[in-house]
C-alpha cells in the first residue's frame, strides 16, 4: 500500500495524458498506458477527496462480473419469440478480456492477491411461472451449445434449486413452476478495492500524478494539445495543464465535460439520470445462508440497471447481502453532484432528442415514479418474491450510485435512449469520453483498449499491439469464434483469480 500523501498542486504543466475521474475506467486506461509506455507522463484529476468514490465504489454498483451468465436483459426475445444471444456472447467475451488483464497484473505484482477484489460467487438466473420457465429453458438451450456458456447448468427441480439457493427456495410453494440456470465460477467484484489497488501501484511509478479535490472547468483545443483548466475545490485556485490527450472517464460527469470540449462528435448527445437504492440485510445469520448472485426478470419499462437481484457481496473485505436495486430519479448526474446537472446539460443541439425520448419512454417514466413512491413495506414485498421468508426488520434502505443513460439521435434524426456504453472520440484522437452505464466496470479493459485503438493508432501499430498481447493473450482474436483459445484463456484466468471451485482446482492449460 502506498502511503505517499496525494498532492493538491501540480508541478508539471505539460502531460502526455490527462485522465478525468479516478474510477475503474480511467485507472484501467492509466495502467494500460504505463504498461505500454512507462515513459508517459500521466495526470489523473479527481473532484472528490478520495479515489473511486462515485460509480466505482462497492456500494454504488452491483459488483457483478457481468458475463451474461445470469442477466436476462442481455438475451431478449424477438418478435418471433426467439431468444437473441448475440449481446450475451459479446459481453461474456469482453469480460474475459478484463479477467486476462487482472491475471497478468497479479502475475507482475501490480495487483495483490485476487481475494482482495474478486471472489467466486455462482451466477444464477431464477424465474417462476409457466411462461418465464419456458423462456429460461429456451435461453439455456440456445446459450449452452456455445463454448462460452458450455458450463451453464439448468434445472426445474426444486430439490436442486434448494441446493443452489436455499434461502430463495425456503417457504416456497412446492406446486409453483420454477427454473434456474447456474454458472459456478461467476464472480463478485469489489471494483472500488480493485481501483484503489491499481492507483496505489500507479503512484509508485515515475510519471504519474494524482490530483484530488480538483475539477475540470474548461477544455480548449490548441493546434497540438488541449489546454485544460483545473480548479482546486478547496482553495478555488485554478491552473492550466497542457495535455496531448484527454480522457473523460468521470461516470455521469463525463457528458457535461464532453459538451465543454465542443468537439463536433459531442453534438446531439444528452443524458437521462437514473438513481438506485438497495435493501441491505442487517442479520448476519441470514447473510451467511446465501452465497450466489440470483438475477430475475426486470419489470416492464425498467432500465437495465434495475434488473432485480439478490446478491452476495464482499465489500472492503466484509460480507454483505443486498437486494435491488430500486430505481429512482434525480436531476443529478453524480451521486455527489448538483441538482442542476440535468438542466445545465440541455443545449440547442440536444433539446429535441431529449424531448422525443421523454415522450417515447412513458413506460420508463411511470416505472420510475412508481419506484420513488414505494414504502419500505412495498420494497419488502418485492424482496419476498425472491426471499419468501424475508423479515422487514432485517433489512434497511441504502442509496446506490447514479447512472446517466445516453440520449442520442437515431438514423432518422430522432432521439433515442441507449442503455449500453459508448465511446465518443475526437476525429484526431486527442480526446475521448466514455458515456453510459451497463455493463460498465466489468468490461473496462475492453472499453479502454478501444480508446487505445482509436486515439493511439500510430503507437498501436508501432509495438503496442505486441505488448498488449502479452498482457491479454486473446487480443486481436475472437473468443466467440475460437473455442480452443477460449479454453486456454479461461482455464488460466479462473485458476489465477481463484474463481474455480475447490473441487475443480486442476492447474490451468498452458498459454
Amino acid at each position: 500500500m502506498n502511503n505517499r500523501p496525494r498532492r493538491l498542486t501540480m508541478t508539471k504543466k505539460h502531460v502526455d495524458a490527462l485522465l478525468v475521474g479516478s474510477g475503474v475506467m480511467s485507472t484501467t486506461l492509466a495502467t494500460l498506458l504505463k504498461k505500454l509506455d512507462p515513459s508517459l507522463n500521466i495526470l489523473m484529476v479527481e473532484r472528490l477527496d478520495e479515489i473511486a468514490a462515485e460509480s466505482t465504489d462497492g456500494w454504488n454498483n452491483a459488483g457483478t462480473g457481468h458475463a451474461g451468465y445470469c442477466e436476462l436483459n442481455y438475451t431478449p426475445e424477438n418478435a418471433k419469440g426467439e431468444v437473441e444471444i448475440e449481446r450475451a456472447l459479446a459481453i461474456n467475451a469482453n469480460f474475459e478480456v478484463s479477467l486476462q488483464l487482472w491475471s497478468s497484473l497479479i502475475a507482475s505484482g501490480d495487483l495483490p492477491a485476487p481475494q482482495q477484489f474478486i471472489n467466486p460467487t455462482p451466477h444464477i438466473s431464477f424465474v417462476w411461472g409457466k411462461d418465464n420457465v419456458e423462456f429460461l429453458r429456451k435461453r439455456y438451450q440456445k446459450l449452452s451449445v456455445h463454448p462460452l456458456f458450455a458450463d451453464m447448468e439448468y434445472s426445474e427441480d426444486p430439490a436442486v434449486l434448494q441446493q443452489w439457493m436455499p434461502l430463495v427456495m425456503a417457504e416456497r410453494g412446492q406446486d409453483e413452476a420454477v427454473a434456474a440456470t447456474r454458472v459456478s465460477y461467476g464472480a463478485d467484484i469489489d471494483f472500488g478495492s480493485l481501483t484503489r489497488n491499481l492507483v496505489n501501484n500507479l503512484e509508485q511509478q515515475n510519471g504519474f500524478d494524482l490530483l484530488l479535490n480538483h475539477e475540470v472547468s474548461q477544455l480548449n483545443k490548441s493546434a497540438d494539445h488541449w489546454q485544460v483548466v483545473v480548479k482546486n475545490r478547496i482553495t478555488r485556485q485554478a491552473e492550466t495543464i497542457q495535455a496531448k490527450f484527454v480522457f473523460l472517464g468521470a461516470g455521469g460527469g463525463a457528458l457535461p465535460l464532453l459538451q465543454k470540449s465542443n468537439i463536433p462528435e459531442s453534438k446531439g448527445y444528452g443524458g437521462f439520470p437514473v438513481s438506485g437504492q438497495w435493501l441491505v440485510c442487517q442479520n448476519p445469520d441470514v447473510i451467511k445462508q446465501h452465497h450466489a448472485k440470483v438475477y430475475g426478470k426486470a419489470a416492464i419499462g425498467a432500465p437495465p440497471m434495475s434488473v432485480p437481484h439478490l446478491d452476495t457481496r464482499i465489500i472492503n473485505g466484509k460480507s454483505a447481502l443486498l437486494f435491488g436495486p430500486y430505481a429512482g430519479f434525480t436531476t443529478q448526474f453524480l451521486k455527489q453532484g448538483s441538482k442542476l446537472d440535468l438542466i445545465k446539460s440541455v443545449s440547442a443541439n440536444n433539446l429535441l432528442p431529449m424531448m422525443q425520448v421523454g415522450l417515447n419512454n412513458m413506460d420508463l417514466t411511470r416505472y420510475l415514479i412508481s419506484e420513488v413512491m414505494q414504502s419500505h413495506e412495498d420494497r419488502i414485498k418485492t424482496l419476498q418474491q425472491y426471499l419468501p421468508a424475508a423479515k422487514a426488520s432485517d433489512w434497511s434502505l441504502a442509496h446506490a450510485g447514479q447512472r446517466v443513460q445516453i440520449i442520442k439521435k437515431d438514423e432518422n434524426g430522432k432521439g433515442k435512449l441507449e442503455f449500453g456504453t459508448e465511446l465518443v472520440a475526437a476525429a484526431d484522437g486527442s480526446l475521448a469520453a466514455l458515456l453510459g452505464a451497463s455493463p460498465g466496470a466489468s468490461v473496462a479493459a475492453k472499453a479502454m483498449i478501444e480508446v487505445l485503438e482509436r486515439c493511439f493508432e500510430q503507437q498501436m501499430n508501432s509495438g503496442w499491439q505486441q505488448r498488449l498481447k502479452q498482457l491479454i493473450p486473446s487480443y486481436g482474436e475472437s473468443l466467440i469464434d475460437n473455442a480452443q483459445l477460449l479454453e486456454q484463456v479461461r482455464s488460466h484466468t479462473l485458476y489465477t483469480l481463484g474463481l474455480r471451485p475447490a473441487d475443480e482446482s486442476e492447474k490451468p492449460i498452458a498459454m
